[in-house]
């Protein structure tokens, strides 16, 4: 056999599967199933006796493909992923003779604009967004009154842990919005980015700074509509009801050197939006997965602190990089972060969350 026709065979075997597979950390209490392995496989099983065919569906509405079970003489349905998942958090779900399901075995995430199973394939650098034994900030909600849409909204607020004991202490804001199909509580249960923010806080990487996050869809837009979306009811809810409710009942620097906005995916296109259209509200701007900007795009560079863009790199990596690179050249202060092996998903916002929040509010008094 020559060596060409020896690496062909060799590409061609298929990869064993280690069997050390684990239940995921995000199942229903005491669930077996979905389990995980040590090189990113995922392994679903769906108790369904009278079913005829049973698909676990991948990715943010199907987006990663469908994985087939196979049927077991008591009535039990198993199968594994084709190839290794990318590390981080992903949602599911499950179509039962055509019918969508959750998994029961699986806790439910917010997104696709309905509550779907979520898994987690363990990552390499999971460490920064671990629970750890160290000073834990709130996540609490609460009610703001929004006059433009007749009714309370919700937001939930990240307070550091010392925001309780320093009581004559104001913090900085940031704004941080979800994606298309998710809520409010995307950051905190998907994101983990308070569990983020509390380790970088420990470890002393960054400057506390209290989060808000609330829901982006105030125009209800179908998948694919996105050019229909209209920005203006948002941006009344965000800048004349949310901020102002927010500076008056938290303990916040209420100026625009201390307010930052960024948002992934659909929120990058509204961070985007709302903070060209209004430069006197924020001064820092991150978008995730959202876009870029151009320098002519800001009108005066001296009310920006800083652009922060990001991707993985199975999106467009270079597109935001030489988005930064322009912006480099026009004298702003831009920085560029790529999450290598990931694409459109939360470890890459989790990693681009991480790196982002170090250069956040580096003038506060």
């Amino acid at each position: 056999m020559t060596l060409m026709s020896s690496l062909i065979s060799a590409q061609n075997e298929p990869v064993k599967i280690i069997e050390d597979f684990k239940a995921s950390t995000v199942n229903q209490p005491g669930q077996e199933y979905p389990q995980v392995n040590s090189q990113g496989y995922a392994r679903f099983q769906i108790k369904a006796p009278d079913a005829k065919s049973v698909v676990v569906s991948l990715g943010l509405g199907g987006a990663k493909g469908g994985t087939e079970l196979a049927k077991a003489e008591n009535g039990v349905w198993t199968g594994t992923t084709a190839g290794p998942m990318d590390e981080g958090f992903h949602y599911y779900h499950v179509t039962v003779d055509g019918g969508v399901f959750n998994d029961p075995g699986a806790l439910n995430f917010y997104g696709s604009t309905r509550w779907e199973s979520g898994i987690e394939i363990p990552a390499h650098d999971q460490d920064f967004y671990a629970l750890k034994n160290v000073p834990h900030g709130n996540v609490q909600q609460i009610l703001f009154p929004s006059n433009s849409t007749n009714t309370s909204r919700r937001a939930y607020v990240y307070t550091p842990p010392t925001y309780a004991k320093e009581q004559s202490k104001r913090f900085p804001v940031l704004y941080l919005q979800h994606g298309w199909g998710e809520d409010e509580t995307a950051w905190s249960n998907q994101g983990r980015v308070n569990l983020i923010m509390d380790n970088l806080i420990a470890e002393g990487k960054i400057k506390p700074f209290i989060i808000v996050m609330t829901y982006g869809m105030t125009n209800e837009v179908k998948w694919g509509g996105m050019a229909s979306f209209k920005i203006e009811p948002f941006q009344t809810v965000l800048v004349d009801e949310l901020i102002p409710y927010v500076d008056s009942n938290f303990r916040t620097l209420a100026n625009q050197e201390n307010r930052a906005m960024a948002g992934l995916s659909m929120g990058g296109m509204e961070t985007k939006t709302i903070t060209l259209n209004k430069p006197d509200v924020f001064s820092h701007y991150a978008l995730l997965s959202g876009g870029t900007y151009k320098p002519e795009d800001i009108k005066d560079k001296s009310k920006v602190k800083l652009v922060f863009l990001s991707c993985g790199s199975k999106e467009r990596p270079d597109g935001v990089k030489n988005a930064v690179t322009e912006l480099k050249n026009a004298n702003f202060n831009a920085v560029s972060y790529v999450s290598e092996g990931t694409g459109h998903e939360f470890q890459t916002w989790r990693r681009s969350f991480k790196e982002l929040a170090p250069l956040l509010f580096l003038n506060k008094k």
